[in-house]
C-alpha cells in the first residue's frame, strides 16, 4: 500500500485544534489543490469563502449547534455551489442561462464536493486535521446573509482546518464486500456482513468514549432517516434559484 492509500485510510474528523492560525499562503495552496479536482464540463461551480471575522464564526457556530471547532480552527471555510458566476459568463457571451434545472444543481453540488475532498487530502498531507460541517444547513439563510451570497449560490458545507490537538481512532467503514458489487446490485449477504459491522462499530464507540456510548451503524441510520431532516432546504434552494425542474 503506497503513501497516498495510507493517508486516505488514516482520515479522522478532528474537532479540537491548537491555537495556531493557518497562513493565507497555506490556505490558498490547499484550496488551489482542491480546485484541481474533476469538474463537470469545466463548469468550475465552486466558490470558497474563508471566514476570518470572529463574530461571524461565532454566529455560524451557533447555527451549527454550538460546534466550537468553527471558532477555534486555524481556518474555517464555507464551500458554496456557485451558478451566479456561470450566469454572468453566459451573459457575457451573449446567452441567457436557463435557471432552475435539477441537473444544474446536481453538477454544481458534485463539483463542490469533489473540490473540497481534494482540498482535504491536500491539508491532511501537510499534517493538518479537518472536519466537515454540514450543520451550517441548519439555517442556510443566516449563513448566506452573513456571507452576502448572491442568488444562484448556496452554502453546501463548512470545513474546519487546523493543527490537531487530539488523536482519535480511525472510524471503521462498511466492509468493502457491502459496497463494491459486480455487475448487479446484489445484497443477499449484506445482513450478516452489516451485523458484523455493527459489532465493530459498538466496539469502536466503547473504546472511543470509555464505555459511555455503544451504538451501531444501523441504529445511527434509523436516527438519521426515520423522519424529516432539514425540510426547509427545498424552499431555501428554490428561493436561491435552484428550483429543481
Amino acid at each position: 500500500m503506497n503513501e497516498v492509500h495510507q493517508l486516505l485510510r488514516a482520515h479522522r474528523s478532528i474537532r479540537k485544534f491548537t491555537d495556531e492560525t493557518l497562513s493565507d499562503r497555506m490556505v490558498s495552496d490547499i484550496v488551489k489543490s482542491g480546485l484541481c479536482a474533476a469538474t463537470s464540463s469545466n463548469l468550475q461551480a465552486t466558490t470558497v469563502i474563508r471566514v476570518k471575522d470572529p463574530d461571524k464564526r461565532v454566529r455560524i457556530a451557533e447555527v451549527a449547534g454550538g460546534q466550537r471547532s468553527i471558532e477555534t480552527a486555524g481556518a474555517f471555510l464555507v464551500w458554496c455551489a456557485d451558478l451566479h458566476r456561470t450566469r454572468r459568463a453566459c451573459e457575457a457571451a451573449g446567452g441567457t442561462m436557463t435557471s432552475g434545472m435539477t441537473e444544474q444543481f446536481v453538477i454544481a453540488t458534485i463539483d463542490v464536493a469533489l473540490a473540497a475532498q481534494n482540498a482535504v487530502v491536500a491539508a491532511e498531507s501537510m499534517g493538518l486535521g479537518i472536519c466537515y460541517i454540514g450543520a451550517i444547513r441548519n439555517d442556510p439563510q443566516t449563513v448566506s446573509d452573513l456571507l452576502e451570497l448572491p442568488r444562484d449560490v448556496y452554502p453546501v458545507f463548512g470545513l474546519c482546518l487546523g493543527v490537531p490537538d487530539q488523536d482519535p481512532e480511525v472510524k471503521p467503514r462498511l466492509p468493502i464486500e457491502v459496497v463494491l458489487k459486480d455487475d448487479v446490485y446484489s445484497f443477499d449477504d449484506e445482513p450478516q456482513q452489516i451485523a458484523e459491522y455493527d459489532e465493530t462499530m459498538r466496539a469502536y464507540y466503547r473504546s472511543r468514549t470509555g464505555g459511555t456510548k455503544a451504538s451501531c451503524w444501523t441504529e445511527e441510520m434509523a436516527g438519521l432517516v426515520d423522519g424529516e431532516r432539514r425540510p426547509h432546504m427545498r424552499q431555501f434552494l428554490a428561493e436561491r434559484g435552484f428550483e429543481m425542474r
